[in-house]
């Protein structure tokens, strides 16, 4: 007859392998998806660079390029009417 004890000390438990207990992949399942999720992330952040463009820097620098910016920004300073 084999008992409880020696189920623990041959590696298996009542519950079963640690692979088949639920609570396992819980706890473990979170912080594996997050790894895997950030690995993605990372992948997909270095492979797709956007282009640069110069134009839009010269077009800033441009008299009045900033003028409705500084307006509506003014207008957001002014006391409510």
């Amino acid at each position: 007859m084999v008992k409880a004890t020696d189920r623990v000390l041959e590696g298996t438990s009542a519950q079963g392998r640690w692979w088949q207990v639920g609570m396992m992949w819980m706890v473990v399942g979170g912080p594996l998806l997050v790894v895997v999720a950030g690995i993605g992330t990372a992948i997909i952040a270095m492979g797709g660079n956007d282009v640069v463009l110069t134009e839009g820097a010269a077009a800033a620098s441009r008299p009045g390029a900033q003028a409705p910016a500084i307006q509506g920004r003014n207008h957001a300073a002014t006391p409510g009417r």
